[in-house]
Parts: structure tokens; sequence; C-alpha cells
């Protein structure tokens, strides 16, 4: 069995389509997670998400999501994984983010996605269907190439080398696909060897983007969830220094940021990936008309 919660809507306008990956509606099917990341920005306080690394699942959420996609005046592109990952263990059984998707192709509505899980091959014949009308994007998040570390942190999801096999296989079905590097977490992940692997392995593994942000954030809730975890781990020194740079601001950004962030652009560049998010965005939407095209 499984936890319910009430819903009366799902799909919601964004506020800047233009700011991130150009979404124009969000979608989140669950609440909670079981990824159990150590860094999560989900769990924070402000959200108010009791119990979060329990999946809850909204209720009626294909009648609602149906019923939202047809009252829409304009179609556009639905971004799902912002708050909860749409590919979690219940998924496997409970297709709800398939189903989701088949409403999306009916309706005439692209979608974007973000994931850890490799589950999300599963759908790659629905993404395909979708392409053929309009704008699709999967993005998969990667931290760490290393699978020990990927496994200390991120513990309960595929480890980052099946994320990237997951990447090859929907790039082969012809899927616009890519990596979102991050968070990149100070005196941890900040590492050129990290940063060259994930973009050699991204290249390897066909994706046509990497984007990053050379940090991550913190506030209350997830700052001391995190905190206890490095202990937990033997990672106080990454605490301890932590701590000391940054206090309670919510955005840590690392202090080899600058060096990192020459390193990563010159690497893409050499390597034919796309890092800006206007460039991303035009690539994934080209040829869908103009209104799919704005920026």
């Amino acid at each position: 069995m499984y936890q319910t919660i009430p819903a009366k809507t799902i799909v919601s306008r964004t506020d800047a389509p233009s700011t991130w990956f150009g979404v124009d509606y969000n979608m989140n099917i669950y609440r909670g997670c079981s990824h159990g990341c150590i860094y999560c920005d989900s769990r924070s306080e402000c959200y108010r998400n009791v119990d979060f690394d329990t999946i809850k699942v909204k209720e009626n959420a294909l009648q609602i999501i149906r019923d939202e996609l047809r009252r829409k005046v304009k179609t556009g592109v639905v971004g799902t994984g912002a708050m909860s990952d749409p590919y979690n263990p219940l998924e496997a059984e409970l297709k709800l983010t398939r189903n989701a998707l088949e409403l999306m192709n009916a309706f005439g509505f692209g979608v974007s996605i973000d994931t850890k899980s490799a589950l999300v091959t599963r759908d790659a014949d629905v993404l395909a269907d979708i392409k053929e009308f309009s704008p699709v994007i999967v993005k998969m998040t990667i931290t760490a190439v290393d699978d020990d570390i990927c496994g200390q942190i991120e513990p309960n999801v595929s480890v980052s080398s099946e994320r990237f096999e997951a990447l090859s296989r929907l790039a082969d079905a012809g899927i616009f696909c890519g990596v979102l590097l991050g968070p990149v977490l100070p005196f941890l992940t900040d590492t050129e060897e990290n940063i060259y692997g994930i973009l050699r392995m991204a290249k390897e593994a066909g994706a046509k983007f990497v984007h990053t942000f050379m940090g991550m954030t913190l506030r209350a809730g997830n700052r001391e969830y995190y905190y206890e975890h490095l202990d937990k781990l033997g990672l106080s020194n990454a605490k301890n220094a932590h701590m000391k740079r940054f206090g309670s601001r919510y955005e840590c950004t690392s202090p080899k940021a600058k060096k990192l962030w020459s390193v990563f652009a010159a690497e893409c560049e050499r390597l034919g990936l796309l890092y800006d998010m206007r460039a991303i965005i035009s690539h994934y939407k080209m040829g869908y008309g103009d209104r799919q095209m704005m920026l």
C-alpha cells in the first residue's frame, strides 16, 4: 500500500518559462521522495513536506491532469521532477507518470523531465511519440562521476553509471537529453576530476547538453539534515569547512567556482556539448513553431 493525499490542481502555469528550460507548466504527481539524497532542497522546511522520505500519491491525479490539460487555452511544455522525482519506485508499479505523458501526447503538450532514475527509459516510446509534434527534453541529474561517492550521497537511486546508460538508451531512441550537473557540493564534488569525468561520460552517452551551477543551496531543515549525514558518512571535515565558509547562507557557491566554470565551459566547447540555457532551449524546441521557440 501507499499513502495518498488530496489535490485540487496538478498542472500549474510557471511564472517565468524562459528561465528554466523553457517550461510553461509544472506538474508533480507525487509528493516526497525516497532517493535519500543528503543535499535535497525539497527537504527544506519552507515546503512543509512532512515525512519527506515517504512518497505520497496525489488522489485522482490522472483525472485532474486530463481535465487541466483539456482546459488550457495554450499548449506548451509541461515540466515534471522539480519537487519530487517522477520516476520513484512507486512509479514502476503505478505508471502514473507514463499515463500522464500519454495524456500530454493526446492533448498536444511537450514535456521536460528531471530525474535521477533509469526507469525513465521505460517511457522512451511515449517520449518518441510526443516529440513528433511537441518539444521533449530529458535531464538526468548527475552529481558525482564515481559510483561509490554517488552511493554515499544519493543512496537509494540509480548510481551514476546506470544513469549514463539510461542517457545512452534515450539518445539511441532519438530523445533530446542531457545532464544536470549538480549540485556541485563544496569540499566534496567540486573537483576538476569530477567535472571532466561527468562531461566525458555525458558525451560518450550521447548527451546533447550539460547544465550546471557551481554550488548548492541550503535552507532550514535541509541544512541540518545535510550536516547530520556528512557526520554519519565520516565527512565531518567537509561539514566543518562548509559551516565556516557559509554559515547559514542560502546559496553556497564553491570556493573553486571561477576556476571550475572555466574548465567546464572550455571542455563543453571542446566536446560540442551545449551548456548555455538559451542555446539548450532553442535547440530542443527547434522546428516546433514560433510559439515554441520563444525564449
